[in-house]
């Protein structure tokens, strides 16, 4: 009887402990990230321990992803929790019924269209040949695409017939080796890189594009997530601001960090990174403005409004 009685009383404290493993589960949070500079703060974050400051018991997992195709899926199965990216791409997802929203801005970056091809100056030499390398469709890089040729040519969908959906790298490389892929629309530091070579140039600016700055990547959480770990998710934005002063005010360990990373000579990065366009913050800017633009021309189907979209 005294055997039974205590198996039944363990058994309840087990239960109502949640079992062994919760806490460390809700002390988690799995991130999936993207290619390029504009994720720096997450670097920095991480190799100056930021989270651990604030919070020693939260543990962080990483997830690389080539689009945000990748992200959404690994959200949906349950295998990560906080996902960045353009605006665009999570908007499209929101309106098709995924459960998120944006928590945070990360960076404001120079991306545009590169070419190598000497003919193609401006969009309106790009012919129905030419084919145009970018992450994905519905992309931020194509959503910019698809802005600028709404504004000169009337006609937001000019170009989508000739998108290549690669990842930067191997943009750069095809754009670069100029046989079969001629355009580039890239970002940090790929459109540096890019630009560096002989024999290729700018063909259209993001800022150019979209008519006035605009946040390029954003950070995105599930509902699921902002229930269940608002204090985890509360926990990595401030990790992240903390990251964000550091690089303005510690250029130089900043450099030394980001180097190792991205395996760039500290010098060529220091002068991508004094870029004025490029800048880490936590603000959300053109939110409005691509909101507007995808639903006038069928991006999205339902109507979104901004505020419903941040988290707060």
């Amino acid at each position: 009887m005294k055997k039974i009685f205590w198996g039944t009383i363990l058994i309840i404290a087990l239960v109502l402990t949640g079992c062994v493993g919760t806490p460390t589960e809700e002390k988690t949070l799995i991130i999936a990230e993207q290619y390029g500079l504009a994720y720096a703060p997450l670097q920095v974050m991480q190799a100056k321990n930021f989270v651990g400051e604030i919070d020693p018991d939260l543990k962080l997992e990483w997830a690389k992803a080539g689009n945000t195709t990748a992200i959404r899926e690994m959200m949906l199965a349950g295998k990560v929790d906080i996902g960045f990216m353009g605006i665009p791409p999570f908007l499209i997802a929101r309106d098709k019924g995924m459960d998120w929203d944006i928590f945070m801005g990360l960076s404001q970056a120079p991306v545009g269209l590169v070419s190598s091809n000497s003919e193609i100056q401006g969009l309106a030499d790009i012919e129905g040949s030419d084919r145009i390398a970018l992450p994905q469709p519905g992309s931020i890089q194509h959503i910019l695409l698809a802005i600028a040729a709404e504004r000169e040519f009337d006609d937001a969908a000019r170009f989508d017939q000739q998108l290549v959906t690669m990842k930067h790298p191997d943009g750069m490389s095809a754009m670069l080796a100029g046989q079969e892929l001629q355009l580039h629309f890239t970002s940090p530091p790929f459109i540096f890189m890019e630009l560096d070579e002989p024999n290729t140039h700018l063909v259209l600016g993001g800022t150019e594009a979209m008519g006035g700055p605009f946040t390029f990547i954003i950070g995105a959480a599930p509902k699921r997530v902002q229930r269940e770990k608002a204090d985890s998710l509360a926990v990595l934005k401030q990790a992240l601001q903390k990251a964000m002063v550091f690089m303005r005010e510690e250029p130089e360990e900043t450099i030394e960090i980001l180097a190792q990373s991205y395996q760039l000579e500290p010098e060529v990065l220091k002068g991508y990174l004094e870029n004025p366009e490029l800048n880490y913050t936590d603000e959300i800017e053109g939110l409005e403005t691509f909101i507007d633009f995808m639903g006038r021309n069928g991006y999205l189907e339902n109507e979104i409004a901004a505020d419903e979209v941040v988290w707060n």
